[in-house]
């Protein structure tokens, strides 16, 4: 989608949509949140997505999320098919995040950067594009590529906080080995390259917390130290969490210490880098339900942030073949329906974004 945006925000920036200064008129209708807490930890916000890939569909959204929002996050794998075609990294962030990341500031949206050197909707496999072309990140080539781009997002975009790889303990349990051992290396890399010249940015991963509870293909708690080992620069953990995925069959079932358990001991603060519970699996109330508990386990995890990746609903029918295959679990975990109609999850969700943000968060 991200190829998509930068055209939106452009023809947005020339007046199809008034956007100037919209998250701030969702201040009031204020409700008691669920989580009990008087305060949260944690920021709240959504990415860039829309039901269709279409530039009317994603201007009207941008026009929508952000008044329900207090930082946001971009979610991306490495534009491989450009890069690959020679285009310079840097002028790739320039042309295509820029702008939107000029709006995110305009409207005080702290930035988490989040860069996927695999493939987001099949961890069992390269990214797409790299596959089309025979290349894999298992090679030196392919990592150096990915390295550049890192650099070129943190210089030019100068994001709040900075995530290297996602889900890197579901690469390990299901990819290749030569896909993770290139992941890792790369990885490492681009952490070194980065504290090159940014020694603030704070750096992390992130990791599937279903996989990390036993609940896909194990059946024990197996943890994320392996994560922590085999990424040393972890500052912060992202994690990403579909428990309807996962085996749960509400909400209510998630463990308090969901969140918690995975960095007890540990002082690297945790945020939801990606989630939801699609209303496709029990109904509107349940995925409300689901916003409820994870205020709850974020303010006993003390967490930093939560995003959901998609704003609304997806109109899977108007995108490409190879996509539509792998957002049919995610199709429904939107606040809002394909038609940007409010479902209950959104008065969840706005009920968490009442309760007032503790002083440095």
């Amino acid at each position: 989608m991200e190829k998509f945006i930068e055209t939106a925000v452009l023809t947005w920036r020339k007046g199809a949509v008034v956007a100037a200064g919209c998250c701030i008129i969702a201040a009031g209708c204020a409700k008691h949140s669920s989580s009990g807490a008087s305060t949260r930890s944690y920021r709240m916000g959504f990415a860039a997505s829309a039901p269709q890939p279409t530039i009317n569909s994603i201007l009207q959204s941008l026009s929508l999320w952000p008044q329900h929002s207090d930082a946001t996050i971009i979610s991306t794998e490495v534009p491989w098919d450009s890069l690959l075609n020679g285009e310079n990294a840097v002028t790739y962030v320039e042309n295509n995040y820029t702008l939107l990341v000029g709006i995110y500031r305009q409207q005080h949206l702290k930035l988490w950067v989040y860069i996927d050197p695999e493939n987001g909707l099949d961890r069992a496999s390269d990214s797409y594009p790299l596959v089309a072309l025979g290349k894999s990140i298992a090679q030196s080539d392919m990592q150096q590529v990915y390295r550049q781009f890192v650099v070129a997002m943190d210089s030019v975009l100068k994001p709040d906080h900075l995530g290297l790889a996602l889900e890197t303990n579901l690469i390990r349990f299901i990819a290749p080995d030569s896909i993770y051992q290139g992941v890792k290396n790369a990885v490492n890399a681009a952490a070194a390259d980065i504290r090159a010249f940014d020694i603030h940015v704070p750096l992390g991963v992130s990791v599937q917390a279903e996989v990390a509870w036993g609940k896909l293909g194990s059946t024990a708690f197996v943890g994320v130290s392996q994560d922590f080992t085999d990424f040393p620069f972890i500052q912060e953990l992202g994690i990403s969490s579909y428990p309807y995925l996962g085996g749960f069959s509400s909400p209510a079932d998630l463990p308090l210490n969901y969140y918690s358990q995975l960095v007890v001991s540990r002082s690297a603060p945790v945020f939801v880098s990606e989630g939801g519970w699609s209303s496709a699996y029990g109904g509107l109330a349940m995925q409300a339900a689901y916003i409820d508990r994870q205020g709850q386990m974020l303010t006993q995890a003390h967490g930093i942030a939560y995003f959901q990746l998609a704003y609304a609903d997806l109109e899977l029918s108007t995108w490409p073949a190879v996509d539509s295959a792998g957002l049919v679990n995610f199709a429904y975990i939107g606040v809002v329906d394909s038609n940007f109609n409010p479902k209950p999850a959104q008065a969840a969700w706005d009920s968490l974004r009442k309760v007032p943000l503790q002083a440095g968060h």
